[in-house]
């Protein structure tokens, strides 16, 4: 049986690109300077079970690239699990950082693709805010912008995996938002820009990224640290895939996100009155 199991798996994995996660010591490597700056601090992971593939949802931070790699090489460090992320369109688009993606197990998502990593039984991750929820409009730190998307949900139960609520604080205010697309649309360039086919491909504005600065001014991030927190499961196996029920799941998860957050907000204002956010001299 367990024979049959395996050979069923690969034939699913098959259908997917191939790919073999880097070495736990190569990832150790590579995510140093990121740590070591960024000093993160994880919890529940315990939560992430490396026999049972589960669909982790959770918020999209401002540009969305400083936390995540840290996230993924945390589960695969400390469970030995390399989730496999969706990945928006545009990231597939760019010549060169396409490749970037796919070394590092990045799928477009689709329901297609979804589908195929569930069948094969990876884990799965996955922002229901997508490109919008990264580019954050002034005002808008740590909102959700799921919008109506139940994708996620649907696809959770059609394939019978438990829904893993994470969080992440902390990537939000490394930068200071100038100018967002709002801004942008607003001004003389933006009348030129929804005249383009430009303006189509960012989804009317959605996907516009915001003019930010950083520390000092400088585009590099401020040394905000990280805080990440993953949620105890939600089952699926029992739900039918019916309208109401994958609205009431996406609103659930939703739920327990913005929960996650609350809590990760209030362990970081502790650490504050605590004194353990102070940065080294030299990054002050």
């Amino acid at each position: 049986m367990a024979t049959k199991k395996r050979a069923a798996k690969e034939s699913d994995a098959s259908q997917l690109p191939r790919f073999r996660p880097p070495s736990r010591a190569q990832v150790k490597l590579l995510m140093a300077p990121s740590r070591a700056y960024f000093r993160p601090q994880f919890f529940g992971l315990e939560h992430i079970d490396p026999e049972q593939p589960a669909l982790l949802v959770g918020n999209h931070t401002l540009i969305g690239l400083l936390d995540a790699p840290l996230f993924v090489a945390q589960i695969y460090e400390e469970r030995g699990v390399w989730v496999r992320a969706l990945g928006d369109r545009f990231h597939f688009a760019v010549p060169g950082w396409r490749d970037i993606m796919q070394r590092i197990g990045v799928v477009v998502g689709s329901p297609d693709t979804c589908a195929d990593l569930m069948r094969a039984g990876e884990h799965v991750l996955v922002f229901p805010g997508g490109g919008r929820e990264v580019a954050k409009r002034k005002g808008e730190a740590y909102e959700l912008i799921w919008k109506e998307r139940v994708g996620f949900a649907r696809m959770a139960i059609e394939h019978r995996y438990p829904i893993l609520p994470f969080a992440a604080v902390g990537a939000e205010e490394c930068f200071d938002i100038v100018w967002d697309a709002d801004d942008v649309l607003d001004s003389s360039v933006g009348g030129l820009l929804k005249r383009t086919p430009l303006f189509d491909a960012m989804r009317g504005g959605d996907a516009l990224m915001p003019f930010v600065r950083g520390w000092k001014g400088t585009p590099l991030p401020k040394p905000e640290r990280f805080y990440f927190g993953v949620g105890e499961a939600i089952p699926t196996a029992a739900l039918e895939c019916k309208p109401s029920a994958v609205s009431q799941l996406r609103d659930l998860t939703r739920a327990r996100v913005e929960s996650l957050i609350s809590e990760l907000k209030a362990r970081r204002t502790e650490d504050a009155r605590a004194g353990k956010r102070r940065r080294p001299r030299s990054l002050r």
